[in-house]
């Protein structure tokens, strides 16, 4: 039975598919900035051989999916499928409706890679995936053990020095690595939100005093983490706590003037949910 949220996953995933094909219609196809990945080889292919960039994509991610499915399992199911394919013919029906809007190679990477970043972190956002380079990744890992970071860098680097030799120009290279990088920056961001709230981690001598100010002060509630420290093999008490951006200064203000040899580590909190943050979708 189709439920809700399987529709607005799959809605999700379309959207982000047509998002990043206005993005390589636009910006990066004719301009030549293969960003490494499948897209990426398939431009190169599409200027080599004049190859429709979303069929070759198609061509390109069938094999990967029958052996990540082989190797990885199953788990990598219909939502694969979807994003791969409607990302595919996506590029191919949106191309003749498209047009460039600016002829600066540096304003294409840069805005190729923001909309690039918006359409596939959607896609990741929704639980799917447009198979590509990081199910080669994730197969190059399972095979040889090399992390799944390292073989991404690695095919996207032979992607994009592949187009730098077949259109003869080191800077298209260069451009595409610009590309790249936003890309992968908008996608952690659209993915895990802007970092709205500051995680507090507070190793105090008086970490109950700590902990009432901050409630009775703040209104913030605070966790009392156990820990042990390292050299003096002590037990003690971490006051973790997390507050809003525009209450960081308050915190340490209030911690130092308890102790002032507080050790305070302060992480970014991208998302937030519960009473006081944003409530769960």
């Amino acid at each position: 039975m189709v439920t809700r949220k399987w529709i607005r996953d799959y809605l999700g995933i379309v959207l982000g598919t047509v998002i990043t094909a206005l993005a390589l219609n636009i910006f990066l196809i004719p301009n030549k900035v293969a960003a490494g990945g499948v897209s990426g080889l398939a431009t190169v292919f599409h200027y080599a051989f004049g190859l429709p960039v979303g069929m070759t994509m198609l061509a390109l991610n069938i094999p990967l999916f029958f052996a990540s499915v082989k190797i990885l399992g199953t788990r990598f199911g219909i939502n694969t499928l979807l994003g791969a394919a409607v990302l595919s013919i996506s590029i191919d029906l949106t191309a003749p409706f498209t047009r460039i809007l600016t002829s600066d190679l540096l304003l294409n990477s840069l805005y190729g890679g923001v909309l690039s970043g918006i359409g596939m972190g959607l896609v990741f956002k929704f639980k799917g995936t447009t198979a590509g380079t990081d199910l080669a990744a994730a197969i190059i890992n399972k095979l040889t053990g090399i992390s799944v970071g390292q073989a991404l860098l690695g095919v996207d680097f032979f992607v994009i020095a592949l187009a730098g030799f077949v259109f003869e120009s080191a800077e298209l290279s260069l451009y595409a690595l610009i590309s790249l990088f936003v890309t992968t920056q908008i996608i952690d961001l659209v993915q895990e939100g802007p970092s709205t709230a500051k995680a507090f981690f507070i190793m105090s001598n008086s970490p109950e005093a700590v902990a009432d100010a901050i409630m009775a002060e703040l209104g913030r509630g605070v966790t009392f983490l156990s820990g042990r420290g390292g050299y003096t093999q002590t037990d003690r008490d971490v006051v973790f706590c997390v507050v809003s951006t525009s209450e960081v200064t308050l915190v340490k203000d209030l911690v130092y003037r308890i102790d002032r040899q507080a050790f305070v580590i302060v992480a970014d909190a991208h998302e937030v949910l519960g009473e006081g943050f944003t409530s769960p979708r």
